[in-house]
């Protein structure tokens, strides 16, 4: 007996010791001052208001725009010595520029992220206007035995045309996850439904008895149409993506972001996160809610590969706002994706971080800090251990995370001010960073937007200037806050750079 209480006295310690902490369930103001505490940051900088009245309102002139107009060079190495060709680029200098980006500003994928489990959930028979599509409803589990308390099961969903005679490639867009227009009742089982729904509705409320006498017609549950109103889609200007997508023999998937990462700081300990650090804070160059979503968008191509009616190499990735930043870090880090639209993506995508000009690195130490690593917080910083930082202090800008997407289509799309997408944006900025990028693909052997590679001196095209005969390729459409007007471009483009591709031209390795 004495031995036994001996064993048990020694031995519980070791037991408790052994459990993981308690999930940290803090609010975003406690999350962020947690990180300024890990980094020793005592003040930050204001960002800038999107409100042109206000005392601290963005900047929108561009004699001030450029105050550190001097960027990384994305062809010299740290050692001063230049990239002169392709494999110093893959070997030397791409690696750099990724260790760069991953540490300061989108964090890194932890090395023991779990397995995900795909299921099918639903498969339809559907049609998307005129086209008739297969579409599945898919939930990815991922493995969360670590971590029991919290639950991540990431939501997509794939449409295929119906009548494809081989494998098709397919964009994949970060939206919610939802069927196309879910396949109706036969008129006979319909009939069947009405009849005993109207017997169930009579017998729970008899006084429903005589308004279904006097509408004998009626049915509780009507008939729809997929075309819609008139059995015809009404299509006012292009019609909608998904349609332009399936007619040109494409499939398309919608991955919801907010199933992989919630879009908040309060979410920092839950999600694919939170998970993997077992519900604790962030460390300093822990991954951010960007660099969680393109994880998640990877782990729905691991699928894809298994899917025989998809072109596996040549799946796109798409993202407008925040899920553009999204969809550029996605084609920079995941590099099995063939190709990208990009779609109004500012600070913290295609934006110049060194610009001054609307958004401002300031507006992601603060406000939106949980979309970046926390390590990015220190180029926001006024009064810190390190002392202050600035977007200056930054090892890399923008245009090197476009030029991580090189040699793979990449095509930076804007809208205009005046129809909403805001000025805020700097799609100057995103220009000059496209320039910037274009020395790298043509290192590589690829055609950039055919432009020469200053970007203090070239001029914005006008705006429905495409810019596409290359493989990294720009267009400002005329519309507002969406990529939908430069579909059409982007799905020309990208065949006929598929057929080049097919033809023995190596745009795409």
């Amino acid at each position: 007996m004495k031995t036994v209480i001996f064993f048990f006295l020694f031995a519980l310690p070791v037991m408790v010791s052994a459990q993981s902490p308690a999930p940290v369930n803090f609010t975003a103001e406690q999350d962020h001052q947690n990180m300024m505490k890990q980094l020793g940051i005592k003040t930050l900088r204001n960002g800038p208001s999107g409100d042109e009245n206000a005392p601290n309102h963005a900047n929108y002139n561009e004699a001030l725009a450029n105050p550190f107009p001097d960027l990384p060079d994305a062809l010299t190495l740290k050692n001063g010595k230049k990239v002169a060709n392709a494999d110093m680029w893959w070997k030397l200098r791409r690696p750099e520029i990724a260790e760069d980006m991953e540490r300061e500003v989108y964090g890194r994928i932890p090395a023991n992220v779990p397995k995900v489990t795909w299921t099918v959930k639903v498969t339809d028979k559907e049609r998307v206007g005129f086209y008739p599509v297969t579409a599945k409803q898919l939930i990815g589990h991922v493995d969360n035995t670590a971590c029991l308390s919290i639950n991540v099961n990431i939501e997509m969903t794939l449409v295929l045309p119906a009548n494809a005679k081989g494998p098709v490639p397919v964009l994949m867009m970060f939206a919610r996850s939802a069927l196309p227009a879910p396949a109706q009742p036969s008129p006979a089982d319909l009939e069947k439904i009405n009849s005993a729904l109207k017997e169930l509705l009579v017998k729970e409320h008899p006084e429903l008895k005589a308004i279904f006498e006097q509408y004998p017609a009626y049915n509780p549950v009507a008939e729809q149409s997929p075309f819609g109103p008139g059995g015809f889609p009404v299509i006012k200007g292009d019609p909608p993506t998904a349609m332009q997508l399936i007619a040109n023999g494409w499939g398309y998937v919608l991955i919801d972001p907010s199933s992989i990462q919630a879009d908040n700081a309060e979410g920092l300990t839950k999600g694919i996160i939170g998970l993997v650090n077992k519900g604790q804070p962030r460390k300093p160059d822990d991954w951010g809610a960007l660099r969680a979503w393109s994880w998640g968008a990877a782990r729905a191509l691991d699928y894809l590969e298994t899917e025989p009616t998809v072109d596996a190499k040549h799946v796109g990735i798409e993202g407008v706002s925040r899920y553009g930043k999204a969809a550029l870090v996605t084609l920079a880090f995941e590099q099995r994706f063939a190709m990208g639209l990009i779609g109004s993506s500012g600070e913290g995508g295609a934006k110049l971080h060194r610009r001054n000009f609307g958004e401002a690195v300031e507006s992601l130490t603060g406000g939106e800090y949980y979309w970046m690593a926390g390590n990015f917080m220190k180029y926001g910083a006024s009064e810190a251990t390190f002392g202050a930082k600035t977007a200056k202090d930054l090892p890399v800008d923008a245009h090197e995370l476009i030029a991580l997407c090189a040699p793979r289509l990449t095509f930076i799309s804007y809208g205009i001010p005046e129809q909403g997408d805001a000025k805020w944006l700097d799609q100057q900025g995103s220009y000059m960073a496209t320039v910037a990028a274009g020395a790298v693909f043509k290192l590589l052997g690829v055609k950039d937007i055919g432009v020469s590679n200053d970007y203090k001196t070239e001029k914005m095209p006008p705006v429905n200037t495409g810019m596409l005969d290359g493989v990294l390729a720009w267009r400002q459409h005329d519309g507002g806050h969406t990529d939908a007007p430069n579909v059409k471009y982007f799905i020309a483009w990208a065949k006929k750079m598929m057929e080049q591709e097919k033809a023995g031209n190596p745009i795409a390795k």
